[in-house]
């Protein structure tokens, strides 16, 4: 990929992601998101368990699993689905910073040979 479209590619990035970002500045923004999107739609775990063919206590070994970041996206995606909804997910830099301004910083580090 030349420079000229990797720069095109994270700008479109960048403005797909720019939600993200906003929600990455919170301390904890998805700690424990299942257990609220269930409990603000008042989605029973009886009924999650049933659709899920689980038993109540696999939803609330679900939110732990959660909690503790150990869930993976395909039983998360399982959740979302039963309750309605759907997991979309983002990866953005650290500090609110953009693609593009952490390229930049990479260009940097490496122009002037500086570890990071």
């Amino acid at each position: 990929m030349r420079d000229q479209e990797r720069r095109a590619v994270r700008r479109k990035l960048d403005e797909e992601m720019r939600p993200y970002r906003r929600a990455a500045k919170e301390k904890h923004p998805t700690n424990e998101l299942l257990r609220a999107v269930r409990r603000a739609l008042r989605v029973p775990a009886d009924e999650m368990a049933e659709k899920l063919g689980v038993n109540r206590s696999g939803i609330f070994d679900f939110e732990l699993r959660e909690r503790n970041k150990t869930i993976t996206l395909r039983s998360l995606g399982r959740m979302a689905e039963a309750m309605g909804c759907k997991v979309v997910y983002g990866i953005v830099p650290k500090g609110g910073k953009t693609l593009e301004e952490l390229a930049e910083e990479r260009l940097w580090r490496r122009v002037l040979g500086v570890d990071g």
